[in-house]
């Protein structure tokens, strides 16, 4: 028996529109009101669109270079995250490249943290970087500490591990007294204790500079944001933007730094250096800075603080 042919219903058209009594269409309904897209930030703070800078609940750090601040999420250096500086080795113009935002948050009235820096530090260049050297807390975790340190004369010491450094690091981003921090890492630090220190600073309620060498560009870290820093030529400074919450920028900024040679000291410079480096055309100069000025006039506060040394045993 062949099977029963049930023919279709004819199409509804009340989607397209009520049908009047005469048969003849009425005009359509005025369409529904667009809704407009959900941001991603309005879920999470967390959230952005990939060719967007990531936008920030609180405003970042100014950086005092124009150029530079454009280029961060939250127009400045982030709080309550990692910022990892990249570099070759010590004395490229890092310290200067912060001084601006370390400055600042000293004029707010918070302490600065200085961490296991890889040399002395000259008070009569911070000074001229418009730090206040009294209001700088230098903790130099020494590799070998005494075991009695009231002992007289010294007695036998003992080795103090990277793990001991990073503890102390940590629990000053938990505490919550310091204002911003500038750490050296050690070199070859494993990612996961990036990470440590990375939910450590989203207590921190100010910057958080950590610097590193270039070669750990090749390994994967939680900081939010990376930067590569290389020498550019007298008073200049390169900075690569390899990590920041956003697009990736493909062509590195070049910043001119303030002056810390004299004049004659720098024409010397800039004499002696490859022909690379004196091409280099900066885009961008410190805010407010004064260029050409000298470090050691009478009026720079010649001496720094005595360092705080924290027993690590």
């Amino acid at each position: 028996m062949p099977p029963a042919i049930v023919p279709l219903a004819e199409p509804s058209r009340t989607a397209a529109g009520p049908v009047s009594r005469a048969g003849g269409d009425e005009p359509s309904a005025a369409p529904a009101p667009r809704v407009d897209r959900l941001d991603p930030e309005r879920l999470h703070p967390a959230l952005w669109r990939g060719h967007q800078l990531g936008r920030h609940a609180e405003q970042g750090c100014a950086t005092g270079y124009a150029a530079l601040d454009a280029q961060l999420p939250g127009g400045g250096w982030p709080r309550r995250a990692l910022s990892e500086l990249l570099l070759a080795h010590p004395g490229i113009g890092e310290i200067r490249l912060l001084a601006p935002a370390l400055a600042a948050v000293q004029q707010a009235g918070r302490l600065v943290m200085l961490f296991d820096p890889p040399a002395v530090l000259s008070g009569w260049a911070l000074a001229g970087m418009g730090l206040d050297v009294e209001q700088l807390l230098l903790v130099q975790a020494a590799s070998q500490v005494p075991v009695d340190p009231g002992a007289t004369p010294p007695g036998p010491s003992r080795q103090v591990g990277v793990q001991a450094r990073l503890w102390a690091l940590e629990q000053a981003l938990k505490s919550g007294h310091v204002g911003a921090v500038l750490a050296w890492l050690p070199p070859r630090l494993a990612p996961d204790r990036v990470r440590r220190l990375q939910l450590a600073a989203q207590a921190h309620d100010g910057p958080a500079f950590v610097l590193r060498e270039a070669s750990a560009q090749s390994s994967p870290s939680a900081s939010p944001l990376r930067l590569g820093l290389r020498a550019a030529g007298v008073d200049q400074l390169a900075v690569n933007v390899l990590k920041r919450r956003g697009p990736p920028l493909l062509q590195p900024l070049h910043l001119r730094l303030p002056a810390m040679l004299s004049a004659v000291a720098a024409r010397r410079a800039r004499s002696a250096g490859p022909t690379e480096e004196r091409e280099v055309r900066p885009v961008d100069v410190p805010m407010g800075a004064e260029q050409g000025a000298e470090v050691g006039s009478e009026s720079v506060v010649p001496r720094l603080s005595p360092a705080t040394f924290v027993n690590l045993a």
